[in-house]
């Protein structure tokens, strides 16, 4: 994992970011269904990211989370565009969620919708990503933080 060790109090600051990137003209129910989505996709990419497990007091156990934070930001359709294509570029692996996503019912049929259409014509609701502070700044440059 990407963990640091610092007191409790202490401020940390990762070498890595996650990022997700939402179209700014989506439902609430959307908003949330494509970031539970897309922070899965990076997960699995990058399975480091996972912390530990937790436990209350009483000792029950609860599934661990990300180490870090997910910044959620929110942009244009052409910022989300512009943001694809800034990726690819820069080989920063990414995860996509398109609007066709949202009329399927599984896994097969979101891959198949997104595999019918070129990546510069994707129609982007949502993108995920994980890397370097830079790369992954330069990725985002002029989304704004999701209110």
């Amino acid at each position: 994992m990407n963990e640091v060790t610092t007191p409790d109090d202490a401020p940390v600051r990762f070498e890595t970011k996650t990022a997700v990137l939402l179209r700014d003209d989506l439902a609430a129910w959307q908003r949330l269904n494509v970031t539970a989505f897309l922070a899965s996709g990076v997960t699995a990419a990058h399975p480091e990211l996972v912390g530990r497990p937790y436990a209350d007091a009483d000792g029950t156990g609860y599934l661990a989370l990300l180490g870090q934070p997910v910044l959620v930001l929110e942009g244009t359709a052409d910022l989300l565009r512009t943001a694809h294509r800034r990726a690819v570029e820069r080989a920063v692996p990414l995860a996509v969620f398109t609007a066709g996503m949202f009329t399927t019912g599984h896994d097969a049929a979101n891959r198949a919708v997104v595999a019918a259409v070129p990546g510069a014509q994707l129609d982007l609701v949502g993108l995920a990503l994980h890397g370097p502070r830079g790369r992954v700044d330069k990725v985002v440059k002029g989304a704004r933080m999701h209110p």
